[in-house]
């Protein structure tokens, strides 16, 4: 068998320019200039006599090649460090990058504290969140991008596994003086005439709603339309009209500006879960925090 004698830079080159799909973020990253990376990348492609980037102008992307040295390369990035640091130094040791995508109200109302936590106990270990739409969010588990994703939608593909966390309800968000303020639950269909807010259809909160909605003779038409609940909330808590949103997004600090009441007749949920790849064993970095946002998930 020939030996292939690439190095440990070489590989920390690749895993970076195909986690940024951008030589020069990817050169930043590593604190080395862009033609250095450059040469680190064409060495690994001329010690495998393949390509693992199509370059152009405007973009990189993986080849079908580099998709599949990918995961090899994470591997053995994270086989040598486990090794020479040992897994029982991990707390005050261990060093690596995670990067989990979500959809935005978990990445503003939910994951917060799971990050203070694990930045405590593990402050070399860098996090990116990718707060995303929930298709986009697929994609980027899918395509590599993260190492898991926290998501309502994923159940039905076969690439990936869901491990559900957390059921939510929706609840009718309205702004603090509305009518509608002091009630315990209220019924889809008094909503009709209501000025409604919601997200655009575009929104797996959107499709979900859509669908749960769709035997109802009346239902609300919506008024005013926002990309992200963040944003639905901001139009709420002002008096321009109600909206349903998850549980999860109406956090207790706001209480003063908003309420939430239970929505019935029907009443809808979602199901947040974990999602990773099949056949794709986390690295112990990504476990790590993967375990810790389970953990929130089942105290909450």
């Amino acid at each position: 068998m020939a030996r292939i004698n690439f190095d440990l830079q070489e590989l920390q080159a690749f895993v970076a320019v195909a986690d940024k799909l951008s030589f020069r973020e990817a050169a930043d990253f590593l604190s080395i200039s862009p033609p250095a990376l450059s040469r680190r990348i064409e060495k690994l492609e001329m010690l495998l006599s393949a390509r693992l980037f199509d370059r152009s102008t405007r973009r990189v992307e993986l080849t079908n090649v580099g998709r599949a040295f990918l995961d090899r390369a994470r591997r053995a990035l994270d086989e040598l460090e486990q090794g020479v640091l040992g897994i029982e130094d991990l707390a005050a040791h261990y060093r690596g990058v995670v990067t989990v995508a979500c959809v935005p109200s978990v990445a503003y109302y939910f994951l917060p504290s799971v990050i203070k936590t694990f930045t405590q106990l593990y402050p070399k270990i860098r996090v990116q969140i990718l707060d995303e739409g929930a298709n986009t969010v697929l994609n980027d588990v899918l395509n590599f991008r993260a190492d898991f994703g926290v998501n309502f939608i994923g159940t039905q593909e076969t690439d990936l596994h869901f491990e559900p966390i957390l059921s939510e309800r929706f609840v009718l968000a309205v702004p603090a003086n509305h009518r509608f303020a002091r009630r315990r639950q209220i019924r889809w269909r008094e909503l009709v005439g209501e000025r409604f807010i919601t997200v655009g259809k575009n929104s797996g909160n959107r499709v979900l709603l859509d669908s749960a909605l769709a035997s109802l003779k009346e239902r609300p038409t919506s008024f005013f339309e926002v990309a992200h609940v963040s944003s639905l909330l901001g139009l709420v808590e002002v008096g321009l009209g109600v909206a349903a949103v998850p549980k999860l997004a109406l956090s207790a600090e706001n209480q003063s500006t908003h309420k939430g009441i239970a929505l019935i007749e029907p009443e809808v949920s979602r199901t947040l879960g974990l999602l990773y790849r099949k056949n794709d064993d986390l690295s112990p970095t990504a476990r790590v925090l993967y375990d810790l946002i389970k953990s929130e998930a089942l105290r909450r």
